[in-house]
């Protein structure tokens, strides 16, 4: 294999490709914002995502991040506030990935939309903050990312101006959202007034001196914890989840319930793992941290699931759905304490990958139903399938994969999740409630997943509907997110080692 030899800005080359079509997109606005091609700047766009998924995938393959290997190795960049190794790198594809199925099905959502540009251009942006999230190695990098994220979504969310519930969704959202900025900053300037630094090694070797600041240090991590539950819609900062994504473009649904989460999640483990390892940690504060977690996992996915199972509205119920799903990844964190840690982690990795294809999938269709003027109850979708059975059929792999039947990849990053919390629960006992958390909550979803299912091939139409348009984007971004689905099966063991070596790049 050819030894790349890269500058070490280079390395930031995904995050990097997709800040840059966001200036192309401002660049094609600016010179004729009236007459700009809509087809024009989507397709700008989706070749801007598709470049950094190809540039992020080939870093990948050449070994770009590996450890123990010469001429590759962890890259660091500007002082080791940021670093590009195999879990950045495989958290890129996986923003890349959903960034490019969004921008394809937005074309045809969007067709009469005023804003075109400035929507795409806000979609890539939030895009560079995601992948910088997952590159950056300091608390102040990861907070300056994280508001690239956060501030181009609220937009987003309210984009649809003309639409009460989605300018009220995006300010139930900004509210929130700045207010949970608050408390991850303040734990940020805890943490930094414990340890004496930011960088994340940095912030580790700090415990030993943190003396008499544990319980300033306990406090900032708990604030720290505050501010990740938030991103990635976990129990109890998952209000703003459902009505966001309700009130938003279904498209941009699907953007922030799959990338942003995955986003939330890498931050998540990059900071958990690196700056606070548990042994010097629990030294300082008396406590192990995990237990934060074991408990925010069974009391999200449990919430979650059965509030997901009480709705009438498609778009709550696959909201709600997401956060029982951040409610199964938070079992990675809550496994580190194990021997177990680095294959609970690459579980949670593994399941983070799949749902990012099935959960785009599924609220892209409910954006292909909002195409066609169906309404957003479970009785309106009824008999759907004799009018458009290939979408159809995609949007019962999503929910069966969702819920983990068998012969879907949903189940198998689901097993594999069980399999290693089973594992880990021979350190921590606790975890055995995680699993059958797990394990009940995984059957509830079925209940509601299959009720869809049932609406759209059993149950009779209770209206007549003209004939349906056949919207390129959108059919080819929901069908190409079925086939990965499925295609995940086969393809299930060098997708697990690449999550395994994602996870073994962080895990002691």
């Amino acid at each position: 294999m050819a030894v790349v030899q890269l500058p070490e800005w280079a390395a930031l080359a995904p995050a990097l490709i997709l800040a840059g079509t966001a200036l192309v997109l401002f660049l094609l606005d600016s010179i004729d914002p009236h007459s700009t091609n809509r087809t024009l700047l989507s397709s700008v766009a989706v070749v801007g995502s598709l470049s950094s998924l190809a540039v992020a995938v080939w870093f990948s393959a050449a070994g770009v991040g590996a450890t123990g290997i010469d001429n590759y190795g962890v890259i660091d960049i500007m002082g080791d506030q940021f670093v590009v190794d195999r879990l950045a790198l495989y958290f890129m594809i996986i923003i890349a990935t959903v960034t490019a199925l969004v921008t394809v099905a937005s074309h045809d959502y969007l067709r009469d939309h005023t804003y075109q540009a400035e929507y795409y251009s806000l979609v890539i942006l939030a895009a560079t903050g995601m992948s910088m999230m997952a590159a950056a190695n300091s608390l102040v990098t990861i907070f300056i990312a994280l508001e690239l994220t956060s501030l181009p979504s609220y937009a987003l969310v309210a984009i649809l101006k003309d639409n009460r519930g989605s300018v009220e969704a995006g300010l139930k959202y900004f509210l929130i959202g700045a207010l949970s900025s608050a408390i991850f900053v303040y734990g940020i300037s805890l943490v930094y007034g414990a340890t004496g630094s930011l960088q994340l090694e940095a912030v580790a070797t700090g415990l030993g001196n943190a003396g008499e600041m544990g319980g300033l240090l306990g406090l900032g991590i708990l604030m720290l914890i505050g501010g990740i539950a938030f991103k990635t819609a976990s129990v109890p900062f998952h209000f703003w989840a459902p009505e966001a994504y309700e009130g938003a473009p279904a498209p941009i649904s699907a953007f922030l319930s799959s990338a942003s989460k995955a986003a939330g999640f890498v931050l998540a483990f990059r900071v958990f793992t690196t700056a606070f390892p548990l042994d010097a940690t629990t030294d300082v504060i008396g406590v192990e941290w995990t237990w934060a977690f074991v408990v925010l996992a069974v009391v999200t996915m449990t919430v979650g699931n059965f509030a997901a199972a009480t709705q009438e509205n498609v778009k709550r119920m696959l909201a709600y759905s997401s956060i029982g799903h951040a409610g199964y990844v938070l079992i990675g964190l809550a496994g580190l304490s194990t021997g177990a840690a680095d294959f609970v982690m690459g579980a949670a990795m593994m399941h983070l990958l799949v749902y990012g294809f099935m959960n785009t999938g599924a609220f892209l269709f409910v954006g292909l139903a909002e195409y066609w003027g169906v309404g957003r109850t479970f009785e309106d979708y009824s008999g759907l399938a004799r009018q458009a059975p290939v979408a159809c059929a995609a949007m019962a792999v999503f929910m069966f994969s969702l819920a983990g039947i068998p012969l879907f990849g949903g189940f198998w990053s689901k097993y594999m999740l069980y399999t290693a919390t089973i594992e880990a629960a021979a350190d921590n006992a606790a975890l055995l409630v995680v699993a059958g958390a797990l394990v009940v909550n995984s059957a509830l979803s079925l209940y509601y997943y299959s009720r869809l299912v049932k609406a759209l091939w059993i149950e009779d139409p209770i209206l007549d509907r003209d004939r349906l348009a056949q919207p390129t984007g959108l059919y080819a971004a929901i069908v190409a997110a079925a086939v990965i689905t499925v295609l995940i099966l086969p393809a299930f063991d060098p997708i697990a080692n690449a999550a395994l070596e994602a996870a073994a790049a962080i895990v002691p």
